[in-house]
């Protein structure tokens, strides 16, 4: 089963990945369809994973997460049971929004947030000193969250 991405279908993906709590009726407006054609459109929408997940967005320092940081990691071996292993431990861990297998100077690059520097000592302690599979690893302080999104571009 496939769908076209049709011009009503990018309107409506737009604005479904700024505010993901629109009404029906809402999307039905600046869609130009009819309520049951929004609905039948998203129901396809996620049966195809276009739409992976519907989440809310947390602002971290309300929070009490006052750091985050940027984590590059290189690894000794890079098996792929060695990269699975690194991959599930990162999985398990909280404190990683989000990791990317990369190419470059690294392996794995992670955005990580955390309460205070002791948080971040203890995640360090936890995925990389103990880990005789990292190699090294570099970090950087996040000093501005000047852009946050995870949208995907659409030509409307």
């Amino acid at each position: 089963m496939t769908t076209k991405i049709d011009k009503a279908n990018r309107i409506l993906l737009s604005h479904m990945q700024k505010d993901a709590t629109l009404s029906l009726e809402k999307l039905s407006a600046v869609c130009h369809l009819s309520i049951p054609s929004v609905q039948r459109r998203l129901k396809q929408l996620r049966e195809l994973n276009i739409v992976d997940r519907e989440v809310a967005v947390l602002n971290p320092s309300a929070l009490g997460h006052k750091m985050s940081f940027i984590v590059v990691v290189e690894l000794e071996r890079q098996s792929v049971k060695q990269l699975n292993a690194f991959r599930l431990a990162v999985f398990k861990e909280e404190r990683v929004q989000q990791c990317y297998f990369i190419t470059g100077e690294g392996d794995f690059t992670l955005i990580c947030s955390l309460r205070d520097m002791e948080d971040f000592e203890d995640l360090r302690d936890t995925l990389f000193m103990s880990n005789p599979n990292v190699k090294r690893f570099r970090t950087s302080v996040i000093m501005e969250r000047t852009k946050v999104s995870l949208e995907v571009p659409l030509d409307i």
